[in-house]
């Protein structure tokens, strides 16, 4: 069955180029970005590795874990490790997932569950649908799915921008329009009303219309 967001993310063991997890104690209490890759060495997927390694510690800030994926063994991981610090000028300290025998990309619905075989003989081609990231909040529920083309670099800090706006809006009741950054303003959520609305935010909003009630980002 396709996945779908606040599904629970399903749990499983892999061999980890920091050694074997189970995914769902590996999260512990804090959210969790899992990038897939559909092989090693391949030259869009080693920009966005290193890009991830330079970022890392802004998603440290916001208890946040990086483990990436990619269909190929730990050994092969580990050689491709170097390019990346080589030609990125960053070092990976994450995990990555060795999917040899494929099961997390099938379990996570990015290979169909009835796709035969391990990674041997399989090229960025043939698993070029394993370029997803996938959200994962504390409560192992998916909150984010975002898929893109083999040849397209992903954009990692919006991940960052998404992960700060989801962590505002499961503390306050709020949401977040277009384009959103850190400090700026925010939207009252429908479901609360003015009266609640005043104590919550008793600074007030503005209204271009009844149901878009702008406010200061709560702190």
């Amino acid at each position: 069955m396709a996945l779908r967001i606040n599904d629970t993310a399903p749990n499983f063991s892999a061999r980890t180029t920091h050694g074997p997890i189970d995914f769902h104690s590996w999260i512990g209490d804090g959210w969790a970005i899992l990038f897939s890759h559909p092989k090693d060495f391949t030259p869009v997927c080693t920009t966005e590795l290193g890009y991830m390694a330079k970022i890392e510690p802004e998603f440290t800030k916001r208890n946040a874990k990086l483990i990436g994926l990619s269909v190929d063994p730990v050994d092969s991981h580990s050689r491709w490790l170097s390019d990346i610090e080589e030609t990125q000028g960053a070092k990976v300290n994450y995990p990555i997932i060795a999917d040899s025998d494929l099961q997390v990309s099938k379990l996570y619905d990015m290979l169909p569950a009835e796709e035969p075989g391990t990674s041997e003989g399989r090229t960025p081609a043939t698993n070029q649908t394993v370029r997803t990231v996938f959200v994962v909040g504390p409560d192992k529920k998916i909150k984010l799915m975002l898929s893109y083309p083999m040849t397209t670099g992903r954009n990692f800090d919006e991940i960052l921008r998404v992960l700060d706006s989801m962590q505002l809006t499961a503390k306050h009741k709020v949401s977040t329009p277009v384009n959103w950054k850190q400090g700026e303003d925010v939207i009252i959520s429908g479901s609360v009303t003015d009266d609640e609305a005043k104590t919550l935010f008793p600074g007030g909003w503005r209204a271009p219309k009844p149901y878009m009630r702008y406010t200061k980002q709560p702190r």
